[in-house]
């Protein structure tokens, strides 16, 4: 089975043929922004889970990041060699970010449980996830993404997910990528999900220690992989 470093590595592939860069780039720091100033945080130092374009806006002292291929490291470290790889257990930071519904990539109740802690313990300041809100999913939603079309100088790539999902378990189900570029075709994957629901990621995080947890109704975020919005989360440690 797929991990999310490798998903990680075709938003990263998705992000390198797309013609406005900077506004990506530019478009994902902003949600950031708005969360540092939501709390009037002091951001020092940020880890990023996966990649994101917004890490290459960070202004932060101390930059990390972790879940994603040496081969999507060595590029950021040419952008900016400031760009370092989690190595130390049990260090924090000021801010977390994990977007692209990194929790959902679990195979259990339990393992997602592990990741919303793991995840909670990397800070003293806030985490910010992203999750789409399973509750209220339609079911034309269930089945595949809408697709999203990155066009190039001279060529144009869709990218599209479709689900399948487990017969025995209404809350699980595997996720493949397809990459289709003219007569050319990819598939990446395939990815064990399960869904994950605001009250339920509230639980586990103020479980894990979280003083505040706010599902941010003016901030949506969405991914270079599709055209689906995913409601933006803050988890809050500070008192």
């Amino acid at each position: 089975m797929s991990t999310f470093t490798e998903y990680s590595d075709v938003i990263f592939n998705a992000f390198k043929i797309h013609s406005k860069t900077k506004e990506i780039v530019d478009r994902k720091h902003e949600i950031l922004d708005q969360i540092v100033e939501y709390y009037n945080l002091g951001v020092e130092s940020v880890l990023f889970v996966g990649f994101n374009p917004a890490i290459l806006a960070s202004t932060a002292k101390k930059i990390c990041v972790t879940q994603v291929s040496d081969t999507v490291l060595d590029w950021l470290q040419k952008q900016n060699p400031a760009i370092q790889p989690l190595t130390v257990m049990g260090e924090k930071f000021d801010m977390v970010v994990a977007f692209d519904e990194f929790l959902t990539f679990a195979a259990s109740d339990d393992q997602q449980r592990e990741l919303i802690t793991s995840l909670c313990n990397l800070s003293t300041g806030v985490v910010v996830t992203t999750v789409k809100d399973y509750k209220n999913q339609e079911f034309k939603d269930r089945e595949y993404s809408q697709p999203a079309i990155i066009r190039s100088k001279d060529t144009m790539t869709a990218f599209t997910e479709l689900h399948n999902w487990h017969a025995d378990d209404k809350n699980s189900w595997s996720t493949g990528v397809y990459e289709l570029s003219g007569m050319n075709s990819k598939c990446h994957g395939i990815y064990k999900r399960r869904t994950l629901y605001f009250k339920q990621l509230a639980k586990f995080s103020m479980d894990a220690g979280a003083s505040n947890f706010l599902v941010h109704r003016n901030l949506m975020y969405k991914s270079l992989l599709k055209k689906n919005y995913e409601h933006v989360i803050s988890i809050c440690f500070e008192n």
